[in-house]
């Protein structure tokens, strides 16, 4: 038997202002969102910004349906948009965050573990790393990379 590890490293902010302008900017599309959002079962509201190797910013919110779990993350609905309306271009960065009643929820919430999956197969795709800005009102967390949010993700078919 061999035992083994693994660490991630991320950055982190007392608060979204003492990000760098882009990041900042990006994370504010990202709150934008959240009005968009259709969570009236949950009352949970995610919003996400990606930044393309186009400069386009595509943003997206997380969308219900009384038939759970036929909704979708804010995450996803981002991700197959700009798949789907730019098919060559590469997420740079990918901007998240959440609001419960209108207000920000104080602390990052992170990605399901779909929505991570999604992403690892899109930086798979573009054999780019991704940058991941986590938002919250009292703290802000970027990683760099897939493996950050999902160690060990389903990849093992041939390609």
């Amino acid at each position: 038997m061999v035992t083994k590890s693994f660490s991630i490293q991320f950055d982190e902010y007392d608060c979204l202002d003492d990000l760098a302008t882009q990041d900042k900017n990006l994370l504010y599309k990202a709150i934008e969102a959240t009005n968009s959002s259709y969570a009236p079962y949950s009352n949970f509201n995610v919003g996400a910004a990606l930044l393309l190797d186009n400069n386009e910013i595509i943003t997206a919110s997380n969308q219900e349906n009384i038939a759970y779990p036929s909704g979708l993350c804010a995450e996803r609905v981002a991700i197959f948009y700009a798949n789907s309306k730019f098919p060559t271009s590469k997420i740079i960065t990918i901007a998240i965050v959440a609001s419960v009643n209108g207000s920000i929820c104080d602390m990052p919430t992170y990605p399901c573990g779909a929505c991570r999956q999604v992403m690892a197969e899109a930086e798979s795709r573009s054999s780019e790393r991704i940058k991941y800005i986590i938002g919250g009102k009292k703290r802000v967390q970027i990683m760099y990379g897939t493996e950050s949010l999902l160690p060990f993700i389903f990849d093992s078919l041939p390609k």
